[in-house]
């Protein structure tokens, strides 16, 4: 683990934002005018998906993937300007909130400058000619880490942003040299001390795809030698395989309490429900009071939170990457109060630091337990939305339920779960 990262970066809240469907004109100006109701949400840490121009040559689509870069130090002129970009994180540090920013350095599109300026820090196949390792990635060519100078060149450009923005989220992080990500961390320390990493890190599976092709796949354990936190990509087909009836939720239960064993003691996930490459929850969980059950175990859950623009009005649809398709602001339900409560639940000092686990119990309820030095939080979460009787590890008395607010009571050791979820926090062993 990185022996800076704090605990504390498990109260975090990131706002995911793709800029080109935000707002109706996908602008830099658009997501500076939204600010003051993302910072409502209890935000911590706006994510910009990538702010770069997008290679024209093999464009998927009609704009094409902003994960296809062609330039790491200019801003996509479709979103504004230099001075726009730089508005606007001026802006959301004046909302005490911090910015980073996509980092895609696995590959670039094949028209990038890199390209054009320096082939030989390429991958090249067997024919000389330019390409990537991942086969639907055909709008893309690889980088190749082989190359001393190719290192130089893209630590001195994370440092150039690192003058501006406060961390990065790292894409595919795992097909990048370790090696690398530990200098670029030290060298971007002196420019930007504390700044923020994040690690999309990958699936198991596709870490044993990568390696059986002869690649570069670093699992979660080594990428938290460089980074503060990690995706939860490491569990999250036990969790889809559970949505979809395929396991047990048990199986997702003890997943989730084995992360407190193999990863260091002040590890850091980034817990989700959507993001820009999965399912929105909306459509993933489409009944509303499960889906409330999830949302509030997200925000119980040991980690930082993560949530994708538009999931705070439940819109079940997910853009696209290559084409114009803003979110639909008005098409679900709106969340917003709910989760502004729960995000005052991410302050508390038990989620900071404690013993966290979680298990299935029957009518499939999850029930997670935080125990600290500062006291227990206990959470029932009914994902099918269904009533349950349960047995809690907190005393007998009358509580307020953090979920929202109301008073519920615990009576011979259990508490009855009317199909919402229940949060409970006990201090010094009393209500």
């Amino acid at each position: 683990m990185a022996g800076t990262t704090p605990r504390s970066y498990r109260d975090l809240i990131f706002y995911s934002v793709f800029v080109r469907d935000h707002t109706p004109e996908g602008t830099f100006e658009g997501v500076r005018r939204d600010l003051d109701r993302i910072k409502s949400l209890g935000t911590d840490v706006v994510w910009l998906m990538p702010i770069h121009p997008i290679g024209e040559k093999c464009r998927k689509g009609t704009l094409g993937s902003p994960y296809a870069i062609r330039d790491y130090r200019a801003v996509n002129p479709e979103y504004g300007t230099l001075d726009d970009f730089k508005r606007l994180v001026d802006d959301i540090h004046a909302r005490d909130m911090r910015c980073i920013i996509d980092v895609v350095y696995n590959h670039t599109s094949p028209d990038s400058v890199l390209a054009g300026e320096h082939p030989e820090w390429f991958y090249h196949k067997p024919d000389g000619s330019f390409g990537n390792r991942v086969g639907d990635w055909s709008d893309v060519i690889d980088l190749d880490y082989g190359q001393p100078g190719l290192w130089d060149y893209q630590i001195d450009t994370l440092k150039y942003w690192a003058g501006m923005v406060d961390g990065f989220r790292c894409d595919v992080a795992p097909l990048v040299p370790l090696d690398f990500w530990l200098r670029a961390r030290a060298e971007v320390e002196t420019v930007r001390p504390g700044c923020l990493w994040l690690a999309e890190s990958v699936e198991p599976g596709f870490i044993a795809w990568c390696r059986g092709q002869g690649m570069t796949a670093l699992s979660d354990s080594e990428l938290y030698r460089a980074f503060d936190m990690c995706y939860d990509y490491d569990i999250v087909d036990d969790w889809r395989d559970c949505l979809a009836g395929k396991a047990p939720l048990s199986r997702y239960a003890e997943a989730v309490s084995r992360q407190e064993t193999v990863y260091p003691d002040n590890y850091v996930k980034l817990r989700f429900l959507e993001n820009h490459d999965n399912p929105r929850a909306a459509f993933a969980i489409p009944d509303a009071r499960a889906r409330r059950n999830w949302t509030a175990f997200l925000y119980f859950q040991k980690g930082a939170t993560l949530l994708y623009g538009g999931q705070e009005v439940s819109a079940a649809h997910r853009p696209g990457l290559f084409d114009r398709d803003p979110v639909d602001w008005s098409g679900g339900e709106d969340i917003s109060s709910a989760l502004r409560r729960l995000a005052e639940l991410k302050g508390d000092p038990i989620l900071t630091d404690s013993s966290y686990s979680v298990k299935a119990l029957a009518r499939d309820v999850l029930y997670a337990v935080h125990r600290a030095k500062a006291g227990t939080l206990a959470g029932v979460f009914s994902t099918r939305g269904e009533p349950a009787l349960v047995e809690v590890d907190v005393p007998d008395g009358r509580y307020t339920n953090l979920a929202d607010g109301e008073t519920v009571e615990v009576y011979g050791g259990k508490v009855s779960c009317a199909g919402e979820p229940v949060i409970l926090r006990s201090e010094n062993g009393k209500a």
